[in-house]
Order: structure tokens, then sequence, then C-alpha cells
């Protein structure tokens, strides 16, 4: 048990579940047990397959549980992650496990997760999702976004069904909801950026619902415009789907190019945010938007659409006389943003004045405030 962030919390004994420990899922399992003022057991599946650790995970955590019971373990409170099935699990536990409270957490969830096509979508791991945040005695999401998102959906959802439609059991789950963001690491040193032409990096999946088409479009005009840009386009992780877009963009911008493809130890990713002038998304998905913040919390200058997480994760940060994070429209609005902050580089004036003001957006998601915060929700649930 840790003692980095002190609580004021007597401490609990937390039965976590992650059937999918890997990427951000690992990152805020592995950083609030480091900081926590509770005693963890962690069991944990591996980040492949996410449909068979869907279907799996809930029975083969039971048998691990129960052989933690026969030793003589015992817990307080069980926290699982959306990507188990916890109304299964519960009822293959021991009784002493079942009637624990318990957190189902969301990262994300499978009905408003992005397909290509809607009939690739299986609606039992949709029904799945309902059934854990009905079995649970608290529902924490990522960001108010995503909580209504998913609510507002589920309800058009379950009235397209034949018949029996637990509409209820939407404000039964909106009742018990709660916003609890992951944290954002703060950067001790942020390295001076190099002079020269402005630093654009792109840090999200390489996937369609990102929509990098309208990434490299900008970028297009503003190679038809004169503009001098260098380029980092990380995040794409090679197991994944990846839109045909990097492909081609990775031979029209070759002379531009400082840093391509994933990045595989946490300090070389870091040594790219702390290179980048500006990240830019052009997502039409995004629960919450943790790559776009760690760059922020680097001092990079972050482009996003007014929509999705992005109004609540960066809300207050206009400042009078500055130029605004978020940008309208299409590829040709991003364009023109991008051109005004490269001419603002080549000035030596790119945060008007304010050059922390992308840093303070991502110190409301710092582990010394939120870890302390989510350790004493665990406390109030636990209170008769």
């Amino acid at each position: 048990m840790s003692t980095e962030i002190q609580t004021d919390v007597l401490p609990l004994r937390i039965l976590a579940l992650e059937a999918y420990y890997g990427g951000s899922h690992k990152v805020f399992l592995d950083g609030w047990i480091e900081r926590s003022g509770h005693e963890w057991t962690l069991l944990t599946l591996p980040p492949t397959k996410w449909k068979w650790r869907m279907r799996h995970a809930a029975v083969t955590f039971a048998g691990e549980v129960a052989a933690l019971v026969e030793q003589g373990d015992e817990w307080d409170l069980i926290f699982a992650t959306d990507m188990l099935s916890l109304a299964d699990f519960r009822g293959l536990v021991p009784i002493s496990v079942r009637n624990l409270p318990a957190i189902a957490y969301f990262h994300e969830n499978q009905l408003t997760y992005p397909v290509r096509e809607e009939s690739e979508r299986d609606y039992h791991f949709v029904f799945s999702n309902l059934t854990t945040a009905l079995a649970a005695e608290a529902v924490w999401f990522n960001s108010a976004f995503h909580r209504d998102e998913f609510l507002d959906t589920a309800k058009v959802f379950l009235r397209r069904m034949p018949d029996h439609q637990p509409l209820d059991a939407i404000e039964t789950i909106r009742a018990k909801s709660a916003i609890y963001p992951p944290c954002i690491q703060p950067f001790d040193v942020v390295a001076a950026r190099a002079d020269g032409p402005l630093h654009i990096l792109w840090v999200a999946r390489w996937e369609y619902d990102k929509c990098p088409e309208q990434f490299f479009a900008a970028l297009d005009l503003l190679a038809q415009q004169d503009v001098e840009f260098r380029l980092s386009v990380i995040g794409g992780e090679v197991d994944r789907q990846q839109h045909p877009a990097f492909k081609q963009a990775r031979r029209r911008f070759a002379d531009r190019i400082v840093h391509w493809g994933y990045q595989k130890s946490h300090s070389a990713y870091e040594q790219v945010l702390n290179e980048a002038d500006v990240v830019v998304s052009t997502s039409n998905h995004e629960f919450f938007g943790i790559g776009i913040l760690e760059a922020a919390a680097a001092d990079a200058f972050p482009l996003v659409p007014p929509r999705l997480a992005y109004p609540e994760v960066f809300a207050d940060t206009d400042r009078p006389g500055c130029d605004s994070f978020f940008y309208d429209g299409d590829e040709h609005t991003l364009c023109g943003r991008l051109a005004t902050l490269a001419a603002r580089k080549q000035q030596g004036d790119l945060w008007q004045g304010h050059p922390n003001r992308a840093r303070q957006a991502a110190v409301r998601f710092n582990p010394a405030a939120l870890i302390p915060a989510r350790d004493t929700a665990l406390s109030a649930i636990t209170r008769p």
C-alpha cells in the first residue's frame, strides 16, 4: 500500500477485476493502486481477443476468486470494468463475494463504441454492459459525455426490442452513476520547443472513427499554401485495423515526418509530446481524450472539435484575446487554424502570452486531486 498520496479514509480490501489489462485500462488501475490508501487484489487477463475476454472472464475470474476464498482471502468491495459481465460473475462466485458491494467502471461501452457498419455490432455484448451496470451498486464513467451517450443510446436500443423492454433500467443506472475521469500524469520538465516550422502531432488510434482523412486533407491544403510544417504521427498499434490514409500520407509527407508509428516505450512517447507544438484531433468518437490531454500536459497546443468529450475536458479554457482550442468546420477550417499557429510560432508568439494554458487544463486531472476522491468514494459505497 503506497503512501505517496495521503487520504483520510480507513483502508479497504478491494478485489479489482480487469479483463483487458492493457493500454489505458492498465494505466488507470496501476496508477491508482500505486497511490491508493486501500489494499488491492488485482486479477487480470491479457489485452487481446476482446470478444473472448468478455465471454469467458466471468467464469475465469470466478474460479480464481473461489480458490483465493479457499485460502482465506476476504475483501470489502469489488471493482470491475466494462469488459467483465459482472452479473455473470456474481452468480458464479461464493456467496461471501457475491454479497460484496460492486463498482462497474466504464472506460468504453459496446453500444456506442464505433463500428464501420452497424451490422457488425454484437448486441450480446451491448446487453452484457447493461446487465453489468444493473448488477453494480455504483456505475462510474470516465466522462459525463460517455454516461449520457451510453444511457441515451441504450434507451433507443431497448425501444427497438420486440417486447419486455426494460426501459426503467436506464433511469436505475443513471441514478447510481458518477463521473471519475482517468488521471493525466504531470510532466515535471517540458523541453523547450525547437525553432523552425510548426511541429504538428497526431496521437490517436489509426482507425476510421478518428477521421484521419480529414486531418491529412488539412495538411494537404497547408502544403498547397506553402506553409512549412513538420509532422509526427504516433498512436497506431500494429495489431489494429489501420485506416489506409496513413500509408498514403507517409508517402506524401515523407520529407516533413519527424516521428512515425507506435512508440514502444513511455519515455519515447513523452519525448514526442515534448517536441510537438500543436496536437490535433479530428475524431468522431472519443469517450475522454487521454492522448490529447497528455500532449496538452506537455505544452502542446490542442486543436479539437467542439463535440464528444472535448467541451467537457477543455471547459473554461478560452481566454479573451487568445485563440480557442476548439475549431469549427471541415479540413478548410482546420487548415486555417494551423496556418495561423504556424505564423504565430514564426513570430515567437504561439501562445499569445499564456504559455501554460493547455497544461492548466490537464492539471484538473492530476493524480494528486483525483485519486483521493476515488478512494473516498470507495469508502462511501461500503458504508451501511
